[in-house]
């Protein structure tokens, strides 16, 4: 009787360990890993990629879980769609999404039939250009940069830019570009082996912080008719922003977007777009960059959204641009 009672005991204990790691093995296997594509450490769309995987992971309860990738930048970003399986998600200005897609800029020579399967989830907040250079004058023009020696980065969307507008005002060839990450800019900038460093991203931004915390700091702010020049968006960063810069300083700033491709699975797609909505408020409490965040930013989506993301607009009823669809 003691033998069977015993190996009735075993039995139990047995299914009793079963049901223990069958329990534990269930939010594993609920959960979605998915790999979020950011930028560079230390800049401020890297903090926002691990402030939205708190918030993805703490909306989903546990069921999404975002690891963030360093990058050197969009272009980077939208090139690694080519090798990327489903569970992919990236950021990007519109703009270079649509030249990937057409073989042109940065993309020009590759084969880009893949990037054609982008498409997109939801805004983050719009990239914002700072010139920066050394110097305590608080504000100055494009034309002090002529004769600088200035770090724009490598590979960058920024970089790119920089180079643009250098030659769009007139500054091509008048200045000497550096040759580094634009991750050395801060510490570059205060030993003096550059005059200026060029970044692009939501302000406040890590990089520029840090620099106003070494040395004194003088803003690049456009004239109105430059801004119209580069045909982006105006964009007033408010004075006090920066230690040292007391006034308002006028620059430009391009949406940006995360987006995933075809190869993801509706339902994830929806699960994220969801979840970063329902967040949106708590990520504002905890950084202001994402008050910039709005529905109506969706208008500068240029690829189709993700038929996961549309379920999640139709069900939320609102209201997209007509090639969102």
């Amino acid at each position: 009787m003691r033998a069977r009672f015993c190996s009735r005991c075993r039995v139990v204990g047995v299914l009793m360990m079963a049901l223990v790691w069958g329990l534990a093995s269930l939010p594993l296997q609920a959960q979605t890993r998915i790999t979020y594509k950011s930028a560079l450490v230390g800049t401020a769309y890297y903090q926002m990629g691990s402030e939205l995987a708190v918030a993805m992971r703490v909306g989903s309860e546990g069921g999404v879980v975002l690891t963030v990738e360093e990058s050197q930048g969009s272009v980077q970003n939208i090139q690694e769609v080519m090798t990327r399986e489903g569970r992919y998600v990236f950021t990007a200005p519109p703009a270079l999404v649509a030249d990937a897609i057409a073989g042109e800029g940065s993309f020009a020579g590759h084969d880009h039939a893949r990037f054609s399967s982008v498409r997109g989830l939801f805004p983050v907040p719009p990239l914002t250009m700072h010139f920066v250079m050394a110097g305590d004058k608080g504000t100055t023009t494009m034309d002090a940069l002529k004769g600088k020696h200035i770090l724009i980065g490598r590979g960058t969307f920024s970089a790119g830019e920089a180079a643009r507008y250098f030659q769009l005002f007139g500054l091509e060839g008048s200045v000497r570009l550096a040759d580094a990450s634009i991750t050395n800019g801060p510490e570059a900038l205060r030993e003096g082996r550059i005059d200026a460093f060029v970044t692009a991203s939501s302000f406040p931004t890590p990089n520029v912080i840090e620099t106003a915390s070494l040395v004194p700091i003088t803003l690049v702010s456009f004239t109105e008719e430059q801004v119209a020049q580069t045909g982006a968006v105006r964009q007033e960063i408010p004075g006090g922003t920066y230690p040292g810069i007391a006034h308002p300083v006028v620059t430009t700033s391009l949406p940006v977007m995360a987006y995933a491709t075809e190869q993801m699975d509706a339902d994830t797609a929806y699960q994220l777009t969801k979840t970063f909505w329902e967040q949106r408020a708590a990520l504002a409490e905890q950084s202001a960059w994402w008050d910039s965040v709005t529905p109506d930013l969706l208008a500068h989506m240029s690829t189709p959204l993700h038929p996961g993301a549309q379920r999640y607009y139709d069900e939320a009823g609102t209201v997209l641009p007509e090639h969102a669809h």
